[in-house]
């Protein structure tokens, strides 16, 4: 028992990958759309491919969503409105007109004819309610058609047939003209004016019900195809209606496909699709990228990045499918280059856009626009903690977009009279979008414990606590460790390291001279050299001890491991050569080991580079009559040196690269101690 728990210690880390594996699949596949996947590929404009295609079933053919909301539209715009008469007003008029009639039309008036303008002012009134008064709630023409519903019954008017208060005079005026009772036209009108009451109003309810009717009624389908009649023929081109036809069919298909009985076959299909694109991410990992592979914590982060930028895409598709190309994907590729590098952000990048193609509509067209968006990501984002070139890199990601769904456009139309140009907004959207990689970044630095060249910038700032510490306590230290990192940075550049990085990393490579500074002939500046008081052995343990004190205070001034690797390594497995001869000449036998570092040795093109220009610079200062030739052995040998003794074994540096080193160490060294012009006094 004890030994399978001690095999399963030892292997916990490939435990944990299998466990981020499972989970990652199971998340990814649970997020793709329940449904099956059409096995022909096709394009409207382009050929088809494939061999003749007979309907394998009868099936209806849908219309397209744009001649749907166009009919829609059509609905929308020869709807009629309906208004409600409402008889309980219209009883209220007449009961008031019965009490205001013997006000207005005194007792002085002769009976009979009170009696005939009764029945003059009742014959209005009826007219007026005939088809009611109208309180105006929405702007329409006379001729408009409306419903008006009146005792439950629908009446087919025009919105002229409506009476409104502003008619009444005129129609007071034109019922008396031709009578005797011309002369009572303004008491009919103060009468009418104080009892007509609006009792016909828009029925807002009814109108948008019928509407809403109106618009189910709209048929989906608008013809059949009946089993084995043939769709397309190998080398049709796809237009018209049969492309209309086979939309159809893929969207029969898969609604049929996916049912209870083939659940299990179409979920197990998925589940090694994408176990497949993951398991060649870990391969990739584990053959080019060994180190980030054996580190849990950044494969949990890339496998993590992957699944988010599916996540999004898939809420986003859900919502509306014609908003997909707002999720800013190129964000993926970017932060993986910020953090490791531009071969495996790529990699990544193309893994997932395989994977949403099974998610997103035209996915050979979502497909290649991505990629090659990923490309130019990879191709332009250089220096990312330079502000400028962020926004650069986006202005050209945005055009790239733009441009590829252009010809995507003129391909399927032949034109660009309808051409779409909400879509280049949803462009410029996502290349704001990726303007959010920038915080991030630093979210991700926090989360995760990552380092990016941002961060790096910040900690080259001379004046953060820790460098600002060492130029108090050690000047002579300080002063190396700033030409050191101008000499390893020229050399980074040179050969194509991550050149921040290497600067960083000799800024703080010696920051453990700072608990004994005098102990280092460069902060020395007396004639009075401490060494003299202690023996070899006890001189090379201080001397030593600088690089373990060194990443003390690293760790606890929390500076990133990449960083704290420089100091570890600066000095590699190499003797502290003075004290190791000096121990020689006094005694023959002792151990060796007590005048070596602890290591390790570089690992990196980085530390190689900082432990060259380290070693180069610290002895250059021994250098009496530099002359070029001078340099130039000074170098050959030191370096050479380090080499012999098996010092960059480790380090992803090659032979080539490191006489590239060289020269620049050289160059660097010659003007640093060129020899100036004399000048008269």
């Amino acid at each position: 028992m004890k030994s399978f728990f001690n095999k399963l210690y030892r292997n916990q880390g490939v435990i944990y990958k299998v466990f981020l594996f499972v989970i990652a699949t199971a998340l990814i596949v649970y997020l793709f759309p329940k449904g099956g996947k059409f096995k022909y590929e096709f394009q409207k404009g382009k050929p088809w491919q494939h061999e003749n295609l007979y309907a394998p079933f009868d099936f209806a053919i849908y219309k397209t969503e744009e001649e749907i909301e166009s009919e829609k539209i059509q609905v929308r715009d020869n709807h009629v409105d309906y208004y409600s008469y409402q008889n309980d007003i219209v009883t209220e008029v007449y009961q008031d007109f019965e009490k205001s009639f013997s006000v207005y039309f005194k007792d002085t008036i002769p009976f009979y004819q009170r009696k005939r303008l009764k029945e003059e002012g009742l014959e209005m009134l009826d007219k007026i309610y005939a088809n009611g008064v109208i309180f105006v709630q929405k702007e329409h023409d006379n001729g408009t058609i409306v419903y008006l519903i009146k005792n439950n019954e629908e009446l087919t008017l025009t919105f002229g047939d409506f009476f409104e208060l502003e008619e009444l005079s005129p129609f007071i005026s034109s019922q008396l003209r031709n009578t005797k009772d011309i002369a009572y036209l303004d008491i009919y009108y103060n009468l009418f004016f104080d009892i007509i009451r609006a009792n016909v109003n828009y029925d807002e309810n009814f109108t948008v019900k019928s509407l809403e009717e109106a618009l189910n009624k709209i048929v989906e389908t608008q013809g059949y195809v009946d089993r084995g009649k043939r769709i397309i023929a190998k080398g049709e081109v796809v237009e018209g209606e049969n492309y209309a036809i086979l939309n159809s069919l893929k969207k029969e298909y898969q609604s049929q496909l996916w049912n209870e009985q083939s659940y299990f076959w179409i979920v197990s299909g998925y589940t090694i699709l994408v176990a497949l694109a993951l398991f060649m991410l870990l391969l990739f990992l584990k053959r080019y990228r060994k180190k980030i592979f054996e580190n849990n914590t950044k494969v949990t982060f890339i496998f993590f990045n992957v699944v988010i930028m599916i996540f999004l895409t898939t809420l986003v598709v859900k919502y509306d499918a014609a908003y997909v190309y707002v999720v800013p994907l190129c964000i993926l590729p970017l932060i993986l280059k910020a953090f490791f590098d531009a071969r495996l952000g790529l990699f990544t990048h193309v893994l997932t856009v395989l994977l949403l193609g099974f998610i997103v509509p035209n996915g050979f067209e979502y497909v290649f626009l991505q990629i090659i968006a990923g490309i130019v990501t990879i191709q332009t984002v250089s220096e990312l903690y330079k502000r400028a070139n962020l926004f650069i890199s986006v202005g050209q990601i945005t055009f790239i977009y733009v441009l590829a769904y252009f010809a995507f456009y003129i391909i399927h139309e032949g034109s660009v009279r309808n051409i779409s140009w909400i879509m280049f907004g949803l462009f410029i959207l996502n290349g704001l979008a990726t303007l959010f990689a920038q915080p991030l970044i630093y979210i991700y630095e926090k989360i995760f414990g990552l380092v990016s060249d941002v961060s790096l910038l910040e900690l080259s700032d001379t004046n953060s606590k820790l460098l600002k510490r060492l130029s108090d306590t050690a000047p002579g230290t300080f002063h190396h460790s700033l030409q050191v990192a101008n000499l390893a940075e020229a050399a980074a550049n040179e050969v194509g390291a991550n050149a921040m990085l290497v600067r960083v990393g000799a800024l703080y490579h010696d920051i453990g001279k700072m608990n004994n500074p005098t102990y280092f002939t460069e902060n020395q500046t007396t004639n009075v050299n401490p060494h003299d008081e202690l023996s070899p052995q006890e001189s090379a343990n201080i001397i030593i001890r600088h690089v373990i004190e060194g990443i003390e205070m690293a760790r606890k001034a929390n500076l990133p491991d990449r960083v704290i690797d420089f100091i570890r390594t600066h000095h590699g497995t190499t003797y502290v050569y003075y004290f190791y001869r000096k121990q020689k000449e006094n005694e023959e036998s002792f151990n060796d080991d007590d005048f070596r570092y602890p290591g390790p040795i570089p690992f990196s093109k980085e530390t190689a580079i900082l432990m060259m220009a380290d070693s180069v610079e610290a002895a250059s200062k021994s250098l009496k009559n530099p002359t070029y030739l001078v340099i130039d052995e000074f170098v050959e040998k030191i370096i050479n040196k380090q080499i012999e003794v098996g010092q960059f074994l480790n380090a992803n540096i090659t032979f080539k690269e490191i006489e590239m080193v060289k020269k620049v160490l050289k160059q660097k060294l010659t003007n640093i101690y060129h020899l100036r012009v004399e000048y008269p006094e």
